[in-house]
């Protein structure tokens, strides 16, 4: 009777122990899985800050050009060539 306790004893143990391990392999899983989906937001987030440089490196290298600036003076201070002729739409639609 007594070894029958002792295997029990000894079975439950290793039991404990293999579900300790289980349960903390499942955890670190969790973990590990949270690490990659915030690595794959941080790297999509510098991917758009990068797409996001790379378009104002290129402003600030037509920034000079008589193109770039002709376009902003129409565009955002509504100046025009002095023989050009301008048409407004006065009716208020958007159209």
């Amino acid at each position: 009777m007594k070894l029958n306790i002792n295997k029990l004893i000894k079975k439950l143990i290793i039991f404990a122990f293999v579900m300790y391990f289980a349960i903390t392999l499942y955890n670190q899983q969790k973990v590990l899985n949270g690490y990659k989906s915030s690595i794959e937001g941080v790297e999509k987030e510098i991917a758009e800050k990068t797409e996001y440089k790379d378009s104002l490196v290129s402003i600030k290298e037509n920034a000079n050009s008589l193109e770039y600036i002709e376009k902003i003076a129409r565009e955002k201070l509504q100046m025009y060539k002095p023989d050009e002729k301008v048409y407004r739409d006065i009716s208020g639609s958007n159209s």
